[in-house]
């Protein structure tokens, strides 16, 4: 048996460009956080797409992990229409590797 340690991103260890890497880690990251609201406010999902102001086979998507459904723009718009606010830390690929060690 083989063990590999992660880059820190699954989507790279998966093979994807650096790029595409990154931004599927973020979208990933904002769907976790949406589906944790949903489960924690124990909302259905139809009153999870009225209160997203969505409709509810969106929230269907967003449930099921459909990332390749979502930008990050619509899914930073879904948590502002929540009361959510996101932050982002930019920080040096190297810097990032030392936070991972």
């Amino acid at each position: 048996m083989t063990i590999t340690k992660s880059s820190g991103n699954v989507f790279e260890d998966l093979g994807f460009e650096k790029q595409e890497a990154e931004n599927l880690k973020l979208r990933a990251q904002l769907i976790i956080s949406l589906r944790r609201y949903i489960k924690e406010e124990g909302l259905t999902q139809a009153q999870a797409a009225e209160r997203f102001g969505v409709s509810q086979p969106r929230i269907s998507d967003l449930v099921n992990r459909k990332i390749d459904l979502f930008s990050i723009d619509m899914l930073v718009n879904l948590h502002a229409a929540v009361g959510l606010r996101v932050r982002l830390d930019v920080v040096p690929a190297t810097e990032a590797a030392r936070e991972r060690a």
